[in-house]
């Protein structure tokens, strides 16, 4: 839900406010280049890089908006966005893409769970550093909590990028 949130919302909707439709679109094309393509096989390995590093880039400054706007969501939600805010100084940069670390952590930091260890990509097993710490133990409301930020974090960027197009366009 976390990364996601950049990826999936506050991307493209940033490159929305700054290029329009044109820019949304041609944002998610980037993105999605990198989820088809972004592995390290043998037969996409070069154009894998590139449509992975695009997609890094792509999202630099949005996934540090998303950081901003999950420290906010967690204030507003009574959840511990100090934690939020110190996890993700600690751990985002453990994360292995430049700016996942940026929402998964600060969503850790805020609802006090520790994130990350072994995911399965393609059935092989990859750990990856973990985000936060086990101050709760991760059960399914967290999720429900997860998707309440996301929807909060994304309410308040709509309402920004609203008065921002109202005075400029």
């Amino acid at each position: 839900i976390a990364e996601n949130t950049t990826d999936g919302i506050i991307s493209p909707l940033f490159y929305f406010m700054l290029f329009g439709p044109v820019g949304a679109a041609l944002y998610r094309a980037g993105n999605t280049m990198d989820s088809m393509l972004g592995y390290k096989d043998d037969r996409y390995l070069y154009f894998g890089r590139i449509a992975a590093r695009l997609d890094d880039i792509l999202n630099y400054i949005p996934a540090r908006i998303t950081f901003l706007l999950f420290a906010a969501s967690a204030y507003i939600l009574r959840l511990d966005w100090k934690n939020a805010v110190a996890i993700t100084r600690r751990d985002a940069r453990k994360h292995p893409s430049p700016n996942g670390g940026y929402a998964e952590a600060p969503m850790a930091g805020a609802l006090n769970v520790r994130l990350g260890g072994y995911n399965y990509y393609h059935g092989v097993a990859e750990f990856r550093e973990y985000m936060g710490d086990p101050k709760v133990e991760l059960k399914a409301f967290h999720i429900k909590e997860s998707i309440i930020m996301m929807y909060l974090a994304t309410a308040i960027f709509v309402i920004f990028e609203s008065i921002v197009i109202f005075f400029t366009w």
